[in-house]
């Protein structure tokens, strides 16, 4: 979603499970080794046609310092300057629940 900040992940492997799909794709983009600990929440996003089901994951980078792999800016943020940043409409329940302090 061209223009739009998200949090970085993406598609599962055939036999890949979630975790290692979030550890694999932020090594990716990031260039990160993380530790993949308890998921979070999920949201559905759906097109006509296409129906994608997002899973949000509690993690820790266990090695190396984030920079965009693919060109991508990055930036850290505190959780309530989230809501200003223009994100995809399935992010929404995810930063609105970080923003109120209800995940940690």
């Amino acid at each position: 979603m061209g223009g739009l900040w998200e949090f970085p992940g993406g598609k599962i492997a055939d036999r890949e499970a979630p975790g290692e799909a979030l550890v694999r794709e932020l090594h990716e983009e990031l260039g990160i080794e993380l530790v993949v600990r308890r998921p979070l929440t999920f949201a559905v996003h759906e097109e006509p046609g296409l129906r994608i089901l997002l899973l949000f994951y509690e993690a820790r980078i266990a090695k190396g310092e984030p920079h965009g792999h693919e060109g991508q800016a990055i930036e850290w943020v505190a959780a309530t300057d989230l809501p200003s940043f223009p994100t995809p409409p399935a992010d929404a329940e995810l930063i609105h629940l970080l923003a109120e302090g209800s995940i940690p």
